[in-house]
């Protein structure tokens, strides 16, 4: 078969799923006859992924499978053609967030004991309906607490294959939107100084996390699998 037609069928594909696609969903779109085979569609999307690599546009893998999405760097520039403002995320799910990521599985109350004070329901509410985390299992103590972990769905949406593509400990220490202590097993904890909470503590974070996550719930959905979200999104 013409190497360029298994190109451009994967090209066409990619685009007008509006989702990655698996390896196998690939394969299964040539015929048999047309004498395509599992390693002429890996040969293809190897040869997509360089003719990309100095274009506006990129091919990666995530943990769905491939899809075609919007350079990073030309996210700024493209963003103009929605009027809606770009989601914004509180420091707060943020922190819940990426305890779920790296201590997972793990309870609701283990992250309110990390980070001093109550989750805001609505914080839990959002990951869920998001699809970035999910309820894997229940602690056995008493009271039976969910344990969380993340989805695939959160590994797609950040551009990630595996859990071991996120950043190490080391370098979320730098970062000043994780101000958190994060540790995980054979691993020096990260210990940030965190600035004092006020006297209202959980109640004022609470109202503030109900006002930010109404206004990132108003932001209408952008086109799926042409735009890298995570790097624009995650801003706060």
């Amino acid at each position: 078969m013409n190497d360029q037609y298994v190109k451009n069928v994967i090209e066409a594909a990619l685009l007008a799923a509006g989702r990655p696609l698996a390896a196998d969903e690939l394969v299964m779109l040539f015929d048999e006859r047309d004498g395509s085979n599992a390693d002429e569609v890996r040969s293809a999307i190897a040869s997509l992924t360089a003719e990309y690599a100095t274009r506006g546009l990129e091919l990666v893998e995530v943990a769905s499978g491939y899809r075609i999405q919007i350079r990073a760097s030309m996210a700024q520039p493209v963003s103009r053609l929605w009027q809606e403002r770009p989601a914004k995320y509180s420091r707060a799910l943020l922190e819940t967030l990426a305890l779920v990521a790296y201590r997972q599985p793990i309870t609701r109350g283990e992250i309110e004991q990390i980070r001093g004070v109550a989750v805001n329901p609505n914080i839990i509410k959002t990951l869920l309906e998001r699809s970035w985390i999910r309820v894997v299992g229940h602690r056995d103590v008493p009271g039976k607490p969910e344990l969380l972990g993340t989805t695939r769905e959160f590994l797609d949406y950040f551009s990630l294959k595996k859990l071991d593509d996120l950043p190490t400990l080391a370098q979320l220490k730098e970062l000043e939107d994780l101000r958190v202590q994060l540790t995980l097993p054979g691993a020096e904890p990260a210990i940030v100084t965190a600035e004092p909470e006020p006297d209202a503590g959980a109640a004022t974070e609470s109202a503030l996390d109900e006002e930010e996550e109404r206004e990132a719930a108003a932001d209408t959905p952008r086109a799926q699998g042409l735009v890298a979200r995570g790097a624009q999104d995650d801003r706060n």
